[in-house]
């Protein structure tokens, strides 16, 4: 009697990205430190050689197209090419089931038999906050590319002023009996209508939410958006952004496909005494707006934490909702605002005014029930840094440590672009 033998099979769990739900807003590739993600016209793809587990790249994935997986035999595993003509992920095969690797005879593929290469723990990915404890539970998902939400426009306004070289617009859309839930700090995605250069659909564009909770109109069923119109590229080049100039160009009753909404990390605190400090420059201001108009509205002096808002642009004429934040009391928050050209004026970046007003700073840090958010420009974030250093070595405090616990806390969230 002979006995039966197994070949040993490595198996490899492959990353992958599902191609039904991922938006190509290119946050994977722009996250991963190995370059194991590119993506061409049609699909964002992962290359098995280069993956090393590190998981940078899920917790920012606003639908969690990248958190996916497939046990496949590492001689078997999905190449680059395969992947980009992907609609649809393919389903995890039976492997148990089976032929060995080296192409014998029928096998089953027993556990003492399998070599599994082991992905790396999550627990020390880093770089991406979790949620404050206390924020409400978000929504996500609930509308996709296949399956948009319709919106209506309800209002286009321009918040910069006429001779203003950013023309920056306040949009709200109208979601009608569609049910659209959004919390400060969500995303939305718009599609906007036609097809690329290479015939396909334009790929979604993602849009901080600039209303809070219960809409730009209370217990309407809407939200606002803050829009700049883009017309240059980074470098100054003549370019025509496709979504943002469909919604700046956008009148009154039209409609509009909305996919999501994205987010579950850049959300507000809802616990009484809890400080934001918030930092922003330019439409960056969107998610700002939306908590600040969030603590606005059920403002109760007794139980608030303090609002400190520190906001960049150029001038005061493209300084988004300039003359709605000159109007908010003091007492009810502390606005510090930076312009880097008025004429005849020495130029001021958030990170100038964050230095003078280091004292006030350090003590919100020091405070654990002080949140921080940073939104724009991804240029603003070194200055920001420094800044935040200089003060904690003034004030005794070590801001490397420091930044590493308000991560691990969900009391440190980054938003550039």
């Amino acid at each position: 009697m002979t006995t039966a033998t197994t070949t040993p099979v490595t198996i490899l769990r492959q990353h992958l990205i599902d191609p039904e739900i991922c938006i190509r807003c290119n946050t994977c590739e722009e996250t991963c430190p190995v370059d194991a993600i590119s993506h061409d016209s049609r699909n964002y793809v992962v290359d098995v050689g280069k993956c090393k587990f590190c998981y940078n790249c899920i917790s920012p994935c606003p639908t969690g197209a990248i958190d996916n997986w497939r046990h496949v035999r590492a001689d078997d595993a999905y190449p680059l090419a395969e992947q980009l003509l992907w609609d649809t992920l393919p389903q995890q095969l039976a492997l148990e089931d089976s032929a060995p690797a080296d192409g014998g005879s029928s096998a089953a593929v027993l556990p003492d038999d399998v070599e599994r290469i082991a992905a790396a723990s999550t627990s020390g990915q880093g770089g991406v906050a979790p949620p404050p404890w206390s924020a409400a539970h978000p929504y996500v998902n609930l509308y996709s590319i296949q399956k948009p939400a319709v919106a209506s426009v309800s209002g286009n306004f321009r918040l910069t002023a006429e001779d203003a070289s950013s023309d920056i617009r306040h949009i709200v859309l109208d979601f009608g009996n569609a049910s659209f839930p959004v919390l400060e700090g969500q995303t939305i995605g718009i599609l906007a209508p036609g097809l690329d250069a290479n015939g396909k659909p334009h790929h979604v564009r993602l849009y901080s939410v600039a209303s809070p909770r219960d809409g730009e109109r209370p217990r309407y069923n809407n939200l606002s958006l803050t829009v700049k119109r883009v017309t240059t590229d980074h470098e100054g080049a003549p370019v025509r952004g496709v979504a943002s100039n469909f919604l700046c160009d956008l009148k009154k009753g039209d409609k509009v496909h909305v996919v999501g909404p994205y987010g579950t990390s850049f959300l507000m605190p809802n616990h009484p005494g809890s400080n934001l400090l918030m930092i922003c420059t330019g439409t960056g201001s969107a998610p700002m707006r939306a908590m600040t108009e969030r603590r606005r509205r059920k403002y109760v002096p007794a139980e608030d934490g303090k609002l400190m808002l520190f906001f960049g642009a150029r001038t005061p004429g493209e300084l988004p909702y300039f003359g709605p934040l000159t109007r908010l009391p003091k007492e009810f928050i502390d606005i510090n605002l930076a312009f880097s050209r008025v004429p005849e004026q020495p130029k001021h970046y958030v990170q100038d005014l964050i230095r003078a007003r280091g004292d006030n700073v350090a003590c919100l840090l020091r405070d654990e029930n002080t949140y921080l958010y940073l939104c724009g420009l991804k240029g603003m974030e070194t200055g920001v840094d420094e800044a935040l250093g200089d003060i904690c070595g003034r004030h005794g405090l070590d801001w490397k440590s420091l930044r590493t616990e308000l991560l691990q806390q969900g009391r440190y969230h980054v938003e550039t672009y």
